[in-house]
């Protein structure tokens, strides 16, 4: 029998909760739910789950507290946040947190469910042949999602660390922000997603990969184009 992918969906709203439900069994998943936060955190923490959908705005404790907690144990548990606050302030909390994904209510069905497939599809981690990545002087270990400098231990997502994964092996030019979405994220070319989602993220790796973040010399930015990453160069 084919695996059933195990969703944990953590929303307050009943009827939101109920139709998520719903819409999820009916597309072949297995699905529980929790409705407020210290529940959903209990269930969360459990890591029976394959992918978990998290409401920010939970009574009891909200999902960005939830999503810490998890990423504190598990940074490879995939966690896709559903949120009424699209402020870019919110946003970049949310995925400095190791969300892999957000999503802005109101939001389309089709892009709900296309968008968790394609979380699912990429949350096998990095399928590296040489377990070292070196970025300057940076180290990164793609099975353990760890790097070093020096003493300094310095944690990576696994989304983090496909990214850099797929900009090292076409470091010979630059990368569009919609050939991330469409390779790493696995999102179709022409589904009209924002590109905001990949500059928050690479943001985040030039504050763990860069000895001076505001001028990047690792990952560099190709005007009108996209990024780039000078892999083992400093």
């Amino acid at each position: 029998m084919p695996h059933r992918s195990r969703l944990l969906i953590v929303e307050d709203e009943e009827p939101i909760r109920v139709g998520l439900t719903d819409l999820f069994i009916y597309h072949g998943y297995d699905v529980e739910t929790a409705e407020d936060g210290p529940n959903g955190l209990t269930k969360a923490l459990s890591g029976t789950f394959d992918l978990i959908l998290l409401d920010l705005m939970l009574p009891g404790l909200d999902g960005f507290a939830i999503c810490d907690r998890v990423r504190a144990v598990d940074r490879c548990q995939p966690i896709i946040m559903l949120t009424a606050r699209t402020a870019d302030a919110d946003i970049i909390q949310g995925l400095r947190l190791g969300a892999d994904d957000y999503i802005a209510k109101p939001f389309s069905i089709t892009e709900l469910v296309l968008r968790v497939r394609a979380v699912l599809r990429r949350s096998g981690g990095p399928d590296a042949d040489v377990a070292q990545l070196r970025l300057g002087d940076l180290e990164l270990d793609r099975r353990s999602l760890t790097g070093r400098r020096g003493t300094e231990e310095i944690p990576f997502t696994r989304r983090e660390v496909a990214i850099l994964d797929y900009l090292a092996t076409h470091g010979e030019r630059a990368v569009s922000r919609e050939e991330l979405l469409n390779k790493v994220w696995g999102y179709a070319r022409d589904c009209g997603l924002e590109t905001r989602t990949v500059d928050i993220h690479i943001a985040k790796l030039r504050r763990k990969i860069e000895s001076d973040p505001a001028a990047p010399r690792l990952l560099i930015t190709v005007r009108g184009v996209g990024y780039r990453l000078l892999a083992g160069e400093t």
